[in-house]
Formats: structure tokens, sequence, C-alpha cells
């Protein structure tokens, strides 16, 4: 993206309008609209607010892919074995350099700490499948760093390819067993990280569905009127954008399915998404506190509004790419 943008947030919408597909917004009462501004140049986000908050720089990171593995993975490896030739050799998206998903982590996370960065958010796919050599060699340098950070996890983290079993039994499987330490003690499906004055609120959208007590969380920390950074793993819906964005994609579900054989997991749900699902994408949609949205997945940057509220997806970090975020107020 090297186009200049700098859109105001109030009353904007551009390719993220959903027409017709959804209820139409209701809104919400004592929570005041926080948005102003937003603008972007190449991976660089600045974000304008009304609210009170300190001035505040994020790194955004997501699909990194990490595929380390020792000897503890050995009795994976039948699953693991496409994902860990994956990624091996990716050109780094500033020096054009032949990287490994180990050194642009790396990388990303000493430019952090050079450019002191707030805040760390990862968004999943930080890891091609849930090996403990690679959940712990990227929590170690996630501390060495001394910057606070939130992981939210994507398809591939908890994902051992072929493996019985359906997608939430999986992830609940695999959270336990090996990713857990990545959630410093917070629940894995849904938390919230509260950093000079606004609230990093992670919901697990990994198996592209909502569940119940998720909605419920959102909403309480939408009731709060504190300015929220939504992170997910998934895009929301936007019109015109592939299957990739489909986090309450009406096409969603068993018959736009084609990967699911490659992937070796179940295929999506039959009667496409949840009630659940469309209800967390209204009211994302309707918060007032919300200032943007982070996701990853596509493994391409794209920036996409819909009423008002941008969502940045940012590109794979396997090349080393990550968007430098920054709040502020006018």
């Amino acid at each position: 993206m090297n186009r200049r943008y700098f859109l105001s947030a109030t009353g904007l919408t551009t390719s993220g309008l959903l027409l017709g597909a959804f209820t139409p917004s209701l809104k919400q009462k004592n929570v005041k609209d926080i948005r102003e501004t937003f603008s972007i140049v190449k991976n660089e986000i600045s974000i304008y607010t009304k609210a009170n908050v300190k001035p505040t720089r994020i790194f955004h990171i997501t699909d990194t892919h990490l595929s380390l593995d020792d000897e503890r993975g050995l009795k994976y490896q039948k699953f693991s074995q496409r994902m860990s030739g994956a990624y091996k050799d990716n050109v780094h998206f500033q020096s054009k350099k032949i990287y490994s998903t180990k050194e642009s982590f790396e990388w990303t996370l000493q430019r952090a700490k050079e450019e002191n960065s707030d805040f760390l958010a990862l968004t999943g796919d930080i890891f091609s499948f849930p090996s403990l050599a690679s959940i712990e060699w990227a929590l170690n340098k996630l501390k060495e760093t001394g910057i606070p950070f939130a992981f939210v996890a994507g398809n591939h983290d908890w994902h051992y390819e072929g493996m019985k079993g359906s997608s939430k039994q999986l992830r609940d499987i695999w959270t336990e067993k090996h990713l857990k330490p990545m959630y410093q003690g917070n629940n894995p499906l849904f938390a919230s990280y509260d950093v000079n004055r606004v609230q990093f609120v992670c919901i697990d959208n990994s198996t592209y569905e909502i569940m119940p007590e998720q909605l419920d969380f959102f909403r309480k920390k939408v009731n709060s009127g504190i300015p929220i950074i939504l992170m997910l793993h998934i895009p929301l819906y936007m019109p015109g954008k592939s299957m990739l964005y489909g986090c309450a994609n009406p096409e969603w579900g068993e018959k736009a399915d084609k990967n699911y054989d490659i992937e070796g997991r179940e295929k999506w749900r039959k009667g496409g998404h949840t009630k659940v699902t469309f209800d967390f994408y209204n009211e994302v949609f309707r918060a007032k506190n919300l200032l943007t949205i982070l996701a990853g997945h596509s493994h391409q940057s794209a920036l996409d509004v819909k009423d008002g509220i941008p969502q940045v997806v940012s590109a794979h970090n396997a090349t080393g790419y990550y968007s430098d975020i920054r709040i502020s107020t006018l």
C-alpha cells in the first residue's frame, strides 16, 4: 500500500459497506463515539481518537509460521510434515533478502525494541503447528523484549494436519497441552489487556466461528466505554473480498470449503455461520468505542472500512512484515 489515505472515521464507509445482508446497526446507549481520523503510509498507521488515552505505539505481528521442532515432535511428524516444509525461504518485505521465519521474527522483535513499542499484538499463525520447540523459543524471545504482548490463535497454531477430531476439539486439546503459556494465564478464547487506557480485546475466531461466551465478553468490553482495539486472526467479512475474510461471510460453509482435504481438517459447517457469529459481526461494527480491528490470515496487507471502523489486515511476518500502529489524540 504505497498510496496515502487520510480518512474521516465519522460516517465513512468504503468497500467494507454491507448492504442488506445483516440487521441494521442500532445505536448504543451511554457509549460515546471516540473515533476521529486515521491515515496509512506503507506499513505505518496512525489512528486518532477523542478519548483520553496516552500515545501508544503497537507492532502488529501475524502469520510468522514458525516450524521449529525437536525430538518431542517426532511422534507428530506425519501431521506436521506439510507445514514444516512451508515458508522455509522468504523474501524480506524491505531488504528483499532471503529470511527464514525465525530470522523474520527475531528481526521484527528487535525493531519493536529499538522503536520503543508499547505493545506487541500477535494475531495468530505465529506457529505452523503446535510444536513445543517453536512455542518455547518464541515465548522466550517475546519475554526478552520486555514489551507487553497479547496472543490470539490462528487456525494453524493448534492444528496438526490430518489428526482426528473436530476443530473445536483439537483447539481445546493443543491449547491446553502446548499453547497455554502464550496466554500468560488468561482465557485463550477471550481476554483483555489494558495498555495506556486502551483495551486490547482478543477473540479467538480461528475456527471461523464465535461462541456465545465470546460475544458476551465483547459486549461487556463495549459497554465499558473504554477505547477498544479488537484482535482476531481471521478478518471480518468485507464485500468483494475472498473467503479468507471468512468470519461472518454469508457464503462461508461446507459448499465454499475448497481446502479441507489439503489442510487435513473437517469441512466447514454445513449450515453456514451460527447466529452468534452474525450477531458478533453486527455488534463489532456498531461499537462506538472500537478504534480498529487487527487481523491476519490472508498474508496480504489491506485496509478496509465499514461504518467508520478500519480493519487492518497485516501481511505475513514470515517476510518480516509488521504494521507499525500509533494511537494518538488530536
